[in-house]
């Protein structure tokens, strides 16, 4: 039997109708569903945004007030995906209002933040998943299970990138992202808080690290009104980036693997540049977000000079199956967060935890502190 699910959105920008489609894709991908996603609230602080929101993807109501909706007795479950600031907030006034969460990283600007949302959801028996999606691709499914099945022998090392140009723009606009009260930290909270996903899903806890930051453009100019995504700004009064722009960190997991994490929110002639290199006793494992459904193996007995082979991924890795029903069909951004949605109601509807969860969020925000604190005080800084 399937039962309707009122659920809401606060904050429409770019990721607040990512959600919005996902939960519209759901029924489709995913029919096997006991809970059907049904669009009750959408708040947003803009003016004539959450109304905008309405009209196009039809839910019941809207308001500027996310209070309204932690106190909308139709509501059962909330995507939280406004400012960084606000996640705390608004994660644990939700969570203490029975609403189930789906929170977008990072959760809040700390590790204490984190823990705050994740403690206000446990007290009030309320699942949270969090939007780490780039563990949902079919291709790092299938690597996790080649990794756990020792495919490529034991893992030595790896190397994580998620380089990105949307800020490298001198004329970016200085928005609530380059503050260090609304935005907490830069690139860290950004794009680092993938990999540091990535990198506890594919191999483990992280015991100890040591980074370093850097600031590349450290003025932008202030915007005239308010913005959507990265807009740019000039003649504004100019004002100054708070927090980084570019983060590289060494790390020891307690496997006794060794990891490079490396991010940059600047980088020029990089659009969405994501990815693993895994290395092992007798093999290796190659991703590329660009080409998502492509995983580049090397595994077998030569050893010096072993070939890598592409694999395409299809049915039987992952979540494949419920788009495409044969290999090496390309999926998107947007499939991901389906796959998000999808795990995200079936920890509601239970049995079971599906997906990253809070617990994750709050794991991920440590290694970030820790980063910060590495790079600010130029030591290691132990985890486990």
């Amino acid at each position: 039997m399937v039962e309707a699910l009122g659920v809401a959105v606060v904050g429409f920008g770019w990721m607040g109708r990512v959600h919005t489609q996902a939960y519209a894709r759901l029924p489709h991908h995913f029919p096997q569903l006991t809970a059907r996603p049904h669009l009750v609230a959408v708040a947003d602080e803009v003016p004539g945004r959450a109304e905008r929101a309405a009209a196009q993807y039809g839910f019941a109501s809207a308001t500027r007030d996310w209070r309204e909706i932690a106190a909308d007795p139709r509501v059962g479950a909330v995507s939280v995906t406004a400012p960084n600031f606000l996640h705390r907030e608004i994660g644990v006034a939700m969570a203490r209002a029975g609403k189930h969460l789906w929170i977008e990283k990072p959760v809040g600007l700390t590790a204490a933040d984190a823990r705050a949302v994740a403690d206000a959801a446990a007290e009030s028996g309320v699942r949270g998943t969090v939007g780490f999606n780039y563990r949902n691709a079919p291709a790092v499914a299938a690597a996790r299970e080649m990794l756990a099945a020792g495919e490529i022998g034991t893992v030595t090392h790896v190397r994580i990138r998620l380089f990105s140009d949307y800020a490298a723009h001198p004329e970016g606009a200085l928005t609530w992202r380059y503050e260090r009260a609304r935005g907490g930290s830069g690139v860290l909270g950004d794009l680092a808080s993938h990999g540091v996903d990535l990198a506890r899903h594919l191999l483990g806890e992280i015991g100890s690290l040591t980074a370093d930051t850097a600031v590349f453009v450290p003025r932008r100019a202030r915007p005239g009104g308010a913005t959507a995504g990265h807009s740019r700004a000039t003649g504004g009064e100019p004002g100054p980036v708070e927090n980084e722009d570019y983060v590289n960190c060494l790390l020891r997991f307690t496997s006794g693997a060794r990891g490079v994490l490396e991010a940059c929110r600047v980088s020029v002639g990089e659009q969405n540049a994501y990815g693993f290199e895994v290395h092992g006793t007798a093999g290796a494992l190659f991703w590329d977000f660009r080409r998502m459904g492509e995983l580049g193996v090397s595994r077998g007995t030569g050893y010096q000079d072993q070939p890598v082979s592409t694999v395409h991924v299809g049915p039987g890795h992952g979540e494949y199956a419920a788009f495409q029903p044969g290999a090496a069909t390309a999926m998107g951004y947007d499939d991901l967060k389906v796959i998000e949605a999808y795990h995200f109601l079936r920890s509601i509807t239970g049995p079971g935890t599906w997906g990253a969860t809070l617990d994750d969020a709050v794991a991920a925000a440590q290694a970030l502190d820790a980063m910060a604190r590495s790079a600010e005080e130029r030591t290691w800084v132990h985890l486990a």
